[in-house]
C-alpha cells in the first residue's frame, strides 16, 4: 500500500491511497462468503454458492462493492498510521480507481490536528491563592455547620426574608384553575430565589392564614411561559434558630468534646483544602500560560462537534429540569445567548488544551496502568452515586474505556506542566508542590502524584 499526503489547509489533508489488489484478498474472500449467505440459487444451499456462480448470476461488481466496503475503512486506518496524521473528523472517502485484479485507489479528505510545537514549559511562572487560613474561614465553616443544625420555631408575625413558610399554591388563567400547577403544604425559605418570579416579594409581610395573588409567568407544565394568577395561602411562619457556639454544640455536631477542638479540626481541614486548591490552580494556570505561547488554528469540524455536544447537553438539562427555557436560564442567572457565546469560546479552548496535552502525553511517554484506571472508575462512581462495577460495565459496553484513559493521561500531562512551573502565592511566597504532595499524601509519599488530588471537605 502506498499513501501520499496533500495539505489542503493547516487543518485539513487529502490522503491518496494506492492498494495492490492482492492486499484485498481477505476482504474479497469475506465478500464472497457474505454474498453467498444472502443469495438463493437453485441447487445450492445458502452459503455454499461457488464464487464463479455468484459472478455469473449477480456480476463481479456486487462482490467488489462488498469487498471495498469491508476493506477501505481498515486501509484508511493503516494509511493514517503510516503518514502520522491525527484525524479529528470523519473522512470523506472517494474510490477513484478500480483496476480489477491489479490495483484500487481511493482518496480521503479529513480534518486533522494542526501542526505545532510545544514550547519549553519548565519555569512557567504562575500565581495561586494563599493557603493561609484566616479566622473568617473558620467562622464561615462554623456558620455553615450551625445552619445544618438549625431549628425552626413558629412565630406570630409576618414573614421576612430568611423565614420558612408552609403554604398552598395554585394557579389560574382567565379564572380557570390549572390543576397541575397546584401544590399543598409546600415548605419554602423566603428570599431563596424561586424561579417563580414574584413569589418572594409576595411572601414578605404575609402572616399565617393570609392569602394573596400575584401575576407571573408559569415555568413548567403544559402552560409554561403563559401568564397566570398565582394564589398563595400561608399556613405557618417559622424562623430559623441557630444553636449557640459552645462545647455542647461541638458535641452535637462532631466527635469532639469542646468547641476549641472542633475549631482546630476545621482549621486543619481548611488548610488541606487550600493546599489542594493551590495544586489545582497551579496546574490549570500553568497550562493556560502554555496555551498563550502557542498559536494554532482550530479545525471547523472539531469546533462544531464540541459546540453541538454542549448544546445537546444543555437541551437535555432543560428537559430534565421541567422548567421553561426562560425559567431555566433565570435560575442560573444567565441568558441563552450568553450561554451559547460561552460555548463558542470554551469549546475552542477545550480543543486547544486537548491537542497540547496529547502532544505532551506522547513526548513524555505517559500511559495508564490498570490500577489507575480502577482508581478513576471508583472515583467517578462515587461522584455519580453508582457502584464502581456498574460504571465499569457501562464504560465497557459503550466503548468509553478509551475516552476514560485519554482523560487520565491528559490529567497526567497537566500535572507534568504544573509541576514544572515556578509557583508563588498571592502573598509572594514560593509554593513547593512536592512538599504539598507529601503533606497531603503522608510522609511515606516518595514522589508527587500524577493524578489530580481529590479535594477533601470537612464534615466536622
Amino acid at each position: 500500500m502506498k499513501t501520499a499526503v496533500e495539505e489542503l489547509s493547516p487543518t485539513r489533508v487529502k490522503l491518496t491511497v494506492e492498494v495492490p489488489f492482492e492486499e484485498l484478498r481477505p476482504s474479497l474472500d469475506a465478500a464472497y462468503k457474505k454474498v453467498a449467505q444472502q443469495v438463493r440459487v437453485p441447487g445450492f444451499r445458502p452459503g455454499k454458492v461457488p464464487a464463479r456462480i455468484i459472478e455469473q448470476r449477480f456480476g463481479r461488481a456486487v462482490v467488489l462493492e462488498e469487498t471495498l466496503n469491508d476493506a477501505v475503512p481498515k486501509l484508511y486506518g493503516q494509511a493514517v498510521d503510516e503518514v502520522d496524521v491525527f484525524p479529528v473528523s470523519q473522512p470523506d472517502i472517494e474510490i477513484t480507481k478500480i483496476e480489477d485484479g491489479e490495483q484500487v485507489e481511493f482518496t480521503a479528505e479529513v480534518d486533522v490536528r494542526p501542526s505545532f510545537e510545544v514550547p519549553d514549559y519548565a519555569g512557567i511562572e504562575v500565581t495561586v491563592d494563599s493557603a493561609e487560613v484566616a479566622d473568617a474561614d473558620i467562622d464561615s465553616q462554623l456558620d455553615a455547620l450551625r445552619q445544618r443544625f438549625a431549628t425552626l420555631t413558629g412565630v406570630e408575625r409576618a414573614a421576612a426574608a430568611g423565614d420558612f413558610v408552609v403554604m398552598d399554591l395554585r394557579a389560574e388563567i382567565d379564572g380557570a384553575n390549572i390543576e397541575e400547577q397546584q401544590a399543598n403544604e409546600v415548605s419554602y425559605e423566603v428570599g431563596a430565589g424561586s424561579v417563580l418570579q414574584g413569589l418572594d416579594d409576595a411572601l414578605v409581610g404575609m402572616s399565617a392564614g393570609e392569602e394573596k395573588s400575584f401575576k407571573t409567568e408559569l415555568v413548567g407544565g403544559e402552560n409554561a411561559g403563559e401568564e397566570a394568577d398565582v394564589i398563595i395561602t400561608v399556613k405557618t411562619v417559622k424562623e430559623k434558630v441557630l444553636p449557640e457556639l459552645d462545647d455542647e454544640f461541638a458535641q452535637l455536631a462532631s466527635e469532639f468534646d469542646t468547641l476549641a477542638e472542633l475549631k482546630d479540626s476545621i482549621r486543619e481541614q481548611a488548610r488541606r483544602n487550600k493546599l489542594v486548591d493551590q495544586v489545582v490552580q497551579a496546574r490549570e494556570k500553568a497550562v493556560d500560560a502554555l496555551l498563550d505561547k502557542i498559536e494554532m488554528p482550530i479545525p471547523d469540524s472539531a469546533l462544531k462537534a464540541e459546540v453541538d455536544a454542549r448544546k445537546h447537553n444543555l437541551e437535555h438539562q432543560i428537559a430534565e429540569s421541567g422548567l421553561s427555557r426562560d425559567a431555566f436560564f433565570r435560575l442560573y442567572q444567565t441568558t441563552e445567548e450568553e450561554r451559547f457565546a460561552e460555548f463558542d469560546s470554551s469549546s475552542a479552548k477545550a480543543i486547544k488544551v486537548g491537542f497540547v496535552l496529547d502532544k505532551i502525553v506522547k513526548s513524555e511517554e505517559l500511559g495508564v496502568s490498570e490500577q489507575e484506571l480502577t482508581n478513576f472508575v471508583v472515583r467517578r462512581a462515587m461522584e455519580m452515586g453508582v457502584q464502581p462495577n456498574q460504571l465499569a460495565q457501562h464504560l465497557a459496553d459503550n466503548d468509553q474505556l478509551t475516552l476514560a484513559m485519554v482523560e487520565i493521561v491528559r490529567d497526567k500531562a497537566k500535572s507534568v506542566v504544573g509541576d514544572a512551573a515556578k509557583v508563588v502565592d498571592s502573598e509572594g511566597n514560593e509554593v513547593d508542590l512536592k512538599a504539598i504532595y507529601t503533606e497531603l499524601n503522608g510522609a511515606e509519599a516518595e514522589e508527587e502524584p500524577a493524578e489530580e488530588p481529590t479535594e477533601e471537605k470537612a464534615d466536622a
